[in-house]
């Protein structure tokens, strides 16, 4: 091979190699929220990386995270996280969802388990988000409350008082308390007294505070305390008698019943959102998602063990019966 050629040639060969490197590079985003490498403990987790792993990415190989956890400080977590520059950020649950948005107008976010993003001001509306940032809500036309006091009501015929455990720290539970509960106490004729708790040592005060209020029963709303402390939750409702309805299917493992969005579903198709934006679609142009299947699921023999018969109403309706 003549001189000249051999040049061309190898220069081509580093062109190429250098090509072939860019091509492969990590893509980088951010991730601010709760999280478990446990899929038991957290199976919303391991969906949403199942879903990437659908669209061809994976963790670690053609896909870098950025990992943040919520528990605290979120404003300087965000802050942080935005200064990494990533090219998109996921926010799990409506308070990273916040922080996020008032670190950046410029990075594409991605709010997951927002159970209504316009009245929280995350977006303008569902069908054109406006801004910066989409995702996916938990919410649906006419909220969830009133459909828990009604399963309830069946459960438990009589029930006139209702307790709902809240965390004072969320978001989205202060809009609840502020709109949607006075509302639904009012429709369906029943108290709808209030717990809190927002750290797990503070969950049993707030059970035994629901018995001291001679509560009928309790409805758990969704939030990163109670489905990381599920199992406690469970126990504690057991503990004290008391008929409790939870938002998630990790609690259907002891609960007595669960109504509510499929969660790791909903997180499986963010895996969608992180492939689109990659590929460079807006987050304006992304439509928020909202549930497509909400799951029924009673558990017999946690209904048996308060005295509670299941009328066969629930039965027929229910997606999983649990013996």
């Amino acid at each position: 091979m003549k001189r000249r050629e051999f040049i061309a040639a190898t220069a081509a060969v580093l062109v190429s190699s250098r090509h072939s490197l860019a091509q492969t590079k990590p893509r980088r985003i951010g991730f601010l929220g709760r999280w478990a490498d446990d899929p038991v403990r957290d199976p919303s987790h391991a969906a949403w990386l199942r879903g990437l792993r659908e669209k061809g990415w994976i963790e670690g190989k053609n896909l870098l995270v950025e990992y943040r956890d919520a528990a605290d400080g979120l404003p300087a977590l965000a802050a942080e996280l935005v200064a990494l520059t990533p090219e998109l950020i996921i926010a799990s649950g409506p308070n990273p969802a916040l922080a996020l948005k008032a670190a950046t107008t410029t990075i594409p976010i991605v709010f997951v388990a927002v159970y209504d993003p316009i009245a929280v001001g995350l977006v303008q509306s569902l069908s054109h988000p406006g801004g910066n940032i989409t995702g996916l809500a938990t919410s649906v036309p006419g909220g969830m409350t009133g459909k828990f006091v009604e399963i309830l009501r069946e459960l438990v015929p009589g029930a006139a008082k209702i307790a709902l455990l809240v965390n004072p720290e969320n978001a989205i539970h202060r809009l609840l308390l502020a709109e949607e509960i006075p509302r639904t106490a009012g429709n369906m004729g029943v108290a709808l007294p209030t717990v809190e708790a927002s750290k797990a040592e503070e969950l049993d005060a707030a059970f035994t505070s629901a018995i001291a209020q001679h509560a009928d029963a309790i409805i758990v709303l969704g939030d990163y305390l109670t489905v990381f402390e599920a199992p406690r939750v469970v126990a504690l409702a057991a503990k004290h008698n008391l008929p409790a309805i939870y938002l998630f299917r990790q609690f259907a493992k002891g609960g007595l019943v669960v109504y509510g969005p499929e969660l790791p579903d909903i997180w499986r198709r963010a895996g969608n959102y992180v492939d689109k934006l990659l590929k460079g679609i807006k987050p304006s142009d992304l439509p928020v998602e909202q549930p497509t299947k909400f799951e029924l699921v009673i558990n017999i023999k946690t209904a048996k063990a308060l005295g509670l018969t299941v009328p066969p109403s629930i039965l027929a309706r229910a997606d999983e019966v649990i013996e």
